[in-house]
């Protein structure tokens, strides 16, 4: 998402669909307004834009509301429009000059002028200019004649409540957690930097990190204690959170917002935490002693913890889904998905997630497959980040990730899940891939199961670097493996959802490789079942000889190592692959591929420039490792042999031979 801070000099645009408001909170009325922008945008081949002020309207406007309490800093409303897929963000500098403008001056000047928009989505109430004269119908005067659509969306409401921001404040500050996170479609949030505190909790036994909230406007619910979770560096821990003076404690004593982590012991000072608020337990109290405070507490920890002991995790609907994901390629779903469709077992749904295809794919889901789930993504982000934001509509214990351009065999699926059923510990299952061109051969992508030599190469039992092997049932003892094909991989939906799934930053290539080393970690198996076959097109989406395929396999596996690898064993490995990589480049240059060598340079320079962000990576996966650890890490799947100079120096071109 591209954020405009000034008005005046605003860049082309193109064609784009705006709207306008505060979008505080970003609550479900909100995403009825963006959904349906990105709708329109959608159709008429637009990008989304989304005007906000700042300071808050209200702030500079009426000295009544100079203390009013938000829901969303800047920042977090940033956020959050980015996660929703927004294009263009304008933060427009509110100021007592610009609130002056007459309704018209306000069209003409600052949105046709500055703006230049193609299409205007308003919300029911939406308000301008001075006096807050100008509404819906003096837009629809100007739609003609400056040739741009003008939209209008209806008052949604849920439980006979108007969804509005004043009303999600007013459940806050009654401690009515479940009523407001209903109305926002997400829990109540509140950032803070863990500060220097007395150290009474930590003599009571109830050790609390003490929060300064960001955001000096930023509203801090009803005072009590609330069951919450934490967030740091991606991984959440559940909590107990105290809000109030604690009149126990010290009189006149300054509003405090202390946290309680359940199970968590390390030195947070200075770091920022993020507070997902989820239930309220009870409001403050003044009590007589510390021994009865001190009881409470524990009180107070023992209903926390069964708040969140309670079944909120349902059973899937479902046994079974297959996630299909496309980017214009409805020559491969007209090709390959009538047989998905006639091969599944009962238990199974199948979701088509549309990664933004400009082509007729959502027409021929809807046409020829109306009973196909149809999630269809605002733009292209990618096979990794594309699945991530398509397995939330998914409701199922298993889910098969599937490539658009494989075809499947009779009974493919079935004991893959009766297999994975079984064994709870398997976290990943493929079956074995061989090559829809040349159904002798085992395919590039996963062949019969992906393994990982001391370097970091990945090699597959069937495939050595570019060699397939024929298959002749040499690799038919079904064996556990380090990696699973992201060509027809099966997951376990909830472990997915709980590592983080694909890292969205990896776009595509190789982000299986490292989801399964984070499962390995954790003590969780992969595994191949070689008796069930599919045949995959291969480099349908992107050729296996692309330079830019070089690019981000170079990068994403010195990710996935930088990432995964034990530290002391990087010490070792980086320089040594450092030669080699630059070897792969100069022999690509030799053989007169200068874009793949350049692509090799580029891989390493976007390492180098990105060390802090895949340390934050690293620490992040050690917390979740901890969090969900069912055993010692697995490595079974990884080789001692160094297969590059086995198949470049010695001539091992088949698995087999190492």
């Amino acid at each position: 998402m591209k954020v405009y801070t000034s008005i005046n000099d605003l860049p082309d645009l193109g064609k784009h669909i705006v709207t306008f408001g505060s979008f505080d909170g970003l609550h479900l009325g909100h995403k009825k307004l963006l959904e349906r922008i990105q709708q329109l945008a959608q159709e008429h081949d637009c990008k989304t834009t989304v005007i906000t002020f700042h300071p808050h309207p209200r702030l500079l406007l009426d000295a009544s509301n100079a203390n009013i309490k938000l829901l969303s800093t800047i920042e977090e409303k940033k956020k959050g429009l980015d996660d929703l897929g927004i294009d263009n963000l304008i933060i427009a500098p509110f100021t007592l000059e610009f609130s002056q403008q007459h309704p018209r001056e306000y069209i003409e000047k600052f949105v046709l002028e500055k703006i230049r928009p193609s299409g205007i989505v308003l919300g029911y109430d939406h308000r301008f200019g001075l006096h807050r004269q100008g509404d819906f119908s003096l837009f629809e005067q100007y739609e003609e004649r400056f040739e741009f659509g003008i939209f209008q969306i209806d008052k949604k409401q849920i439980d006979e409540n108007a969804v509005s921001s004043t009303s999600i404040r007013k459940s806050l500050s009654e401690g009515n957690i479940e009523q407001a996170n209903r109305l926002l479609g997400y829990p109540y949030t509140l950032s803070g930097q863990v500060i220097k505190g007395d150290g009474i909790g930590r003599t009571l036994g109830y050790p609390t990190a003490n929060l300064e909230i960001l955001g000096s406007h930023k509203l801090i619910p009803q005072d009590g204690i609330y069951a919450c979770l934490v967030e740091l560096d991606g991984v959440s821990y559940e909590s107990m959170l105290y809000i109030g003076h604690r009149p126990s404690i010290k009189k006149n004593d300054s509003k405090k917002v202390e946290v309680n982590i359940f199970d968590f012991d390390q030195n947070i000072y200075g770091r920022t935490l993020s507070i997902r608020f989820k239930s309220y337990i009870r409001g403050d109290a003044t009590f007589d002693s510390m021994e009865a405070l001190s009881n409470q507490l524990a009180l107070d920890k023992i209903q926390t913890r069964e708040y969140f002991d309670r079944p909120t995790y349902q059973k899937p609907s479902r046994k079974a889904a297959i996630a299909i994901l496309n980017y214009n390629g409805v020559e491969y779903l007209e090709a390959y998905l009538p047989e998905v469709v006639r091969t599944i077992p009962d238990y199974c749904d199948i979701y088509v997630i549309d990664n933004g295809s400009g082509d007729e794919s959502c027409k021929f889901i809807r046409d020829w497959f109306p009973e196909i789930h149809l999630v269809e993504l605002s733009q292209n982000y990618g096979f990794a980040e594309g699945y991530n934001k398509g397995l939330e509509y998914v409701d199922a214990e298993f889910t098969v990730l599937l490539n658009s351009d494989v075809l499947v065999t009779d009974q493919w699926l079935e004991p893959i899940i009766e297999q994975m059923e079984q064994q709870d510990t398997i976290a990943a299952m493929m079956p074995k891939v061989l090559s829809l061109e040349n159904k002798e051969l085992f395919e590039y992508a996963g062949a019969a199961g992906g393994l990982l030599d001391p370097l970091g190469y990945p090699i597959c039992k069937g495939r050595m670097f570019e060699t397939c092997e024929v298959d002749e049932g040499q690799y038919d003892k079904g064996s556990e493996v380090f990696w699973a094909s992201g060509a027809a991989m099966v997951v376990r939906t909830k472990i997915f959802k709980d590592f983080g799934g694909f890292d969205a930053d990896y776009f595509a290539h190789q982000e299986e490789i490292d989801l399964c080393w984070r499962f390995k970690n954790a003590g969780y198996s992969c595994q191949v079942f070689p008796q069930s076959e599919i045949f995959h097109l291969g480099g349908g989406t992107l050729s296996y000889q692309d330079p830019y395929k070089v690019y981000l396999n170079f990068r994403n596996n010195l990710w996935t190592l930088l990432k995964n690898e034990k530290g002391s064993n990087l010490l070792w490995i980086i320089p040594i692959r450092l030669i080699l990589d630059g070897a792969a480049g100069i022999f690509m240059l030799f053989k007169g591929q200068w874009k793949g060598t350049i692509n090799v340079v580029s891989a390493h320079l976007n390492v180098y420039m990105s060390i802090g962000q895949i340390r934050k990576k690293r620490r992040q996966n050690k917390m979740l490792t901890e969090k969900y650890k069912v055993a010692f890490p697995n490595y079974n799947g990884r080789i001692r042999q160094w297969s590059i100079f086995q198949y470049f120096l010695f001539g091992k071109k088949k698995y087999s031979e190492l």
